[in-house]
């Protein structure tokens, strides 16, 4: 092999393994070597077979290497062209996944439509076709079907389809209304540091399952079907905890109460799907929410997800690094405000349309027409808060907006231990990130982007981030391995294509 494509695999095989979590002991005991030949393959400094290459893909749960199936997937992007036209927001990645896991709790037939047909739904689609759920596509338009059996085959798990997607976990307040004992693959997705699954556990505890992580897998066990008998006090705002103890709460005879909850938009619109099986709950969009459940569920229901704020900040992004004027239709207005405002700020020119109503009759939306705008850096610093707050999810498509704005930026990323990192791949297009510490970069504009070859980083936003910057460079880029970005994204660079970029998929030969 070419000193250099040793070293594009040795990275590769880096990312791969630190996506895992895993160290190069961990590896080299995986393969019964050592850990210096593990160092050596990183560094490009070892020829590799390929049945070595076969066992390193298997053992990494990795799409890099492959024997009789095509690799991993890239992208050719030709910068420095602005966009132009109009663009409609898909539905919610986050909302879909959620749905599909409230689905579990009814015994009826459950439509969803235009879902996001992206590998994460694809993952959870894999998992309960595995144990025994009758899914269809019903058309174009992405329109879900979901019946379930008489009874879950849960001993026929997909465990790979559940290890590579952290959705999993919410299958576990469904599942214990049907289970006294069984078990979960661990929870995969975005390498995004270590993010403990015990607020799941104190969320659930109160309903009577425990549950033990042994072996690669979540252990639950239903001791006895309780009703909380105080209010759940949430240790942390989070979006899936949240989600677990409304499916917990969803079919318990009795009231529960559930506080310091997040209001964020999946978790509403899992609340607005509950309502329609005939669970009540009240103080939806607040911190306080009153669960009456029904312990028996049996409805044909159909609902609509509704469209996907984090999405709608990506293009706006697009916008801003490529300097376009372009129309984002259906955007989730009550959910981007915080990030609409910042940008004003910063000097962002844009227009709106009246509100008016998503198809699931709650979510408020607008269309956002985005002009050129020379943007300057703001005042304080730019950090994510719980909803109504700067959405967590939309901080790392400020750093791309930062880097092309006049002045210095302070991003901190105090959720995640490890993401704030990779947006200092950034640096590789031109852009000067200096990480300052695991949760703190600090940004200087404005850029001069120049075209790169990058390995897309292990966790969604960020690896969205380098393909923006990479519209706004001039001259072709490459971003390798971007099956996280399909993770997140159906179609993101056919769509961006009909705004007028240049990107060409491909794989290596």
């Amino acid at each position: 092999m070419a000193e250099d494509y040793l070293r594009r695999i040795g990275i590769l095989i880096r990312v791969a393994r630190k996506h895992r979590g895993w160290t190069q002991s961990d590896l080299a005991d995986s393969l019964a070597t050592s850990q210096s030949a593990v160092n050596r393959i990183e560094r490009g400094h070892q020829n590799l077979s390929i049945e070595m290459l076969a066992r390193i893909g298997e053992a990494l749960d990795s799409e890099f290497v492959s024997l009789g199936v095509p690799g991993p997937m890239h992208l050719r992007v030709g910068g420095g062209t602005r966009l132009s036209g109009s663009i409609t927001v898909k539905s919610s990645k986050n909302a879909g996944v959620a749905l599909l896991a409230a689905s579990l709790l009814n015994r009826g037939r459950t439509t969803l439509l235009k879902v996001a047909r992206i590998e994460e739904v694809n993952r959870l689609l894999e998992v309960l076709s595995s144990i025994g759920v009758r899914v269809r596509w019903l058309n174009e338009d992405n329109d879900l079907e979901i019946i379930p059996p008489a009874r879950l085959q849960l001993d026929a798990i997909d465990t790979d389809a559940a290890r590579r997607t952290r959705s999993i976990i919410m299958f576990l307040g469904p599942l214990m209304h049907q289970e006294r004992e069984f078990s979960l693959p661990y929870a995969g997705g975005c390498d995004l540091g270590t993010r403990t699954v015990e607020p799941h556990m104190a969320a659930l505890r109160p309903f009577g399952l425990e549950v033990k992580a042994t072996e690669g897998s979540y252990h639950a066990t239903v001791h006895r079907r309780l009703h909380p008998a105080r209010p759940i006090v949430l240790t942390e705002r989070g979006d899936t905890v949240t989600e677990n103890a409304l499916l917990a709460a969803a079919r318990h005879d009795g009231t529960t109460v559930i506080r310091n909850a997040s209001s964020n938009y999946m978790v509403q619109d899992l609340c607005f799907f509950l309502t329609e099986l005939g669970v009540q709950i009240e103080g939806i969009g607040t911190t306080t929410l009153v669960v009456r459940g029904q312990p028996d569920i049996d409805r044909d229901v159909t609902y609509a997800p509704s469209e996907d704020p984090i999405e709608a900040m990506s293009l706006v992004a697009a916008a801003i690094v490529t300097e376009s004027q372009i129309t984002v239709c259906r955007a989730p207005i009550e959910f981007l405000e915080i990030e609409l405002a910042l940008l004003e700020e910063m000097g962002f020119q844009y227009d709106r349309t009246e509100e008016y109503l998503a198809a699931n009759g709650h979510t408020r939306l607008v269309d956002l027409t985005t002009y050129p705008s020379t943007l300057h850096s703001p005042i304080d610093k730019i950090h994510p808060m719980p909803f109504p707050g700067l959405n967590i999810d939309n901080l790392p498509f400020f750093a791309v907006i930062a880097a092309t704005a006049t002045g210095s930026t302070l991003l901190h990323d105090w959720v995640y231990e490890n993401r704030a990192i990779y947006l200092t791949e950034l640096n590789k297009l031109g852009a000067s990130v200096k990480l300052l510490d695991p949760h703190r970069v600090l940004i200087e504009g404005p850029t001069r982007w120049r075209a790169a070859e990058v390995i897309c980083p292990p966790a969604l936003r960020p690896a969205v981030v380098i393909l923006l910057a990479m519209l706004a460079a001039k001259d072709t880029s490459v971003l390798r391995s971007v099956y996280v970005i399909s993770r997140g994204y159906e179609d993101l660079a056919e769509r961006l294509n009909s705004l007028g970029a240049r990107i060409e998929t491909f794989r290596d030969i």
